[in-house]
């Protein structure tokens, strides 16, 4: 009899992909999604769910709807969460609640009707600033940028001495420096499934996902991921923006990519009790990101380099990729420059709201721009 796996916030990008992966592989899926506007424009039923998904309408928080959704499962992917590192520094309350609160709702369901594995999507920025390396080759990983004092201030850390800092592959044991309400909700995530988990004789698992790309992210969603943010900029002949000087330095992984890491944090016997970054392993400026959308988009537009920062945000994290690849065989297997090519024809067939500028706004109101 095949194994019956629950996604929670599964009609969203990631989850959609990875319900179609598990499908393949035999299993059973049900997903349980709320369709908040933001992500999923006020419909009632969830866009390019594959058909044979169990379709639950409900919220993370709601204790009988997870009863329901749990009834008969075999194992917990737990995707749902408010997803957004500006917007989180204003939405407290509602970032707080729905991860972190919606995490305990789920786990307390869970002592009553417990399943073999919970892997649950953590996430990048609960490193904060990355790891570094400075001139004498010593590496620094409790790196924090003071405001810079004039407009010729170096956007990078520097060491005692003046000295940039030089970012290099964070690994999985580096300490997590948490500047945002985002990154401190999904580490309380991540934490909860790795204590419950096993305390309750379940085995549980968490991914620290890098900037997810691909077809089927919401183009409309300001707080999205940045490509799919540039992505509804240009298709509205409209400039990428990007904030600082934009050679802050970030890997970005596919969602193909992504749906395969979780189907071995499912599977595979290693994986219990451990975390794993998930990305490409290799490291891209946003800058350099963004022309190479247009140029793919066919729009010859300039990214708008806004020379501010924003609240919250972190200057350098790539990815140290060895421990999913040596303990699960986790590989990219993707080309970024055909997938770009993809995600361009993709966004040709759709319609795209762009609401940046008024995402902007909300955060300049709150004196979270400088």
């Amino acid at each position: 009899m095949p194994d019956t796996v629950l996604i929670t916030g599964g009609a969203g990008f990631i989850g959609r992909h990875l319900a179609a992966a598990l499908l393949r592989r035999g299993h059973e899926v049900r997903v349980l999604d709320s369709l908040i506007e933001q992500v999923h424009g006020g419909r009632n039923t969830p866009a390019d769910l594959p058909a044979d998904v169990e379709f639950l309408h409900g919220d993370i928080r709601d204790e009988a709807m997870l009863l329901r959704a749990l009834k008969g499962a075999d194992h917990v992917v737990h995707l749902a969460a408010e997803v957004g590192v500006g917007q989180s520094m204003y939405a407290v309350d509602r970032y707080v609640s729905v991860n972190d609160h919606g995490t305990a709702v789920l786990f307390q369901q869970l002592i009553r009707r417990p399943v073999r594995r919970v892997v649950t999507a953590s996430s990048m920025s609960i490193y904060g600033e990355g790891l570094y390396r400075d001139a004498d080759g010593a590496l620094h990983e409790d790196v924090l940028r003071r405001p810079r004092g004039s407009a010729d201030a170096s956007w990078d850390p520097l060491d005692a001495q003046g000295r940039p800092l030089e970012p290099v592959p964070t690994p999985e044991s580096k300490r997590p420096s948490l500047a945002s309400v985002y990154a401190i909700t999904k580490y309380v995530q991540e934490r909860m499934t790795l204590t419950l988990a096993p305390a309750y004789g379940m085995e549980g698992v968490a991914l620290r996902l890098w900037n997810v790309y691909g077809p089927g992210q919401a183009l409309s969603n300001p707080y999205t991921g940045v490509l799919a943010i540039f992505a509804s900029r240009l298709a509205n002949d409209e400039r990428p923006m990007i904030f600082e000087d934009g050679r802050q330095r970030r890997d970005f992984v596919h969602v193909e990519d992504v749906a395969r890491a979780f189907l071995l944090a499912l599977e595979h016997p290693a994986a219990p009790g451990e975390v794993f970054n998930v990305a490409s392993g290799t490291d891209r400026s946003i800058r350099d990101v963004a022309r190479d959308l247009a140029a793919a988009m066919g729009k010859p537009i300039a990214p708008e380099i806004t020379g501010k920062a924003r609240a919250g945000d972190i200057r350098h994290c790539i990815a140290d990729t060895r421990r999913i690849q040596h303990r699960l065989g986790f590989a990219s297997q993707r080309d970024f420059a055909a997938d770009l090519a993809a995600l361009a024809s993709w966004v040709a067939r759709q319609e795209a709201r762009d609401r940046v500028q008024q995402a902007r706004r909300e955060l300049e109101q709150r004196g979270l721009v400088a």
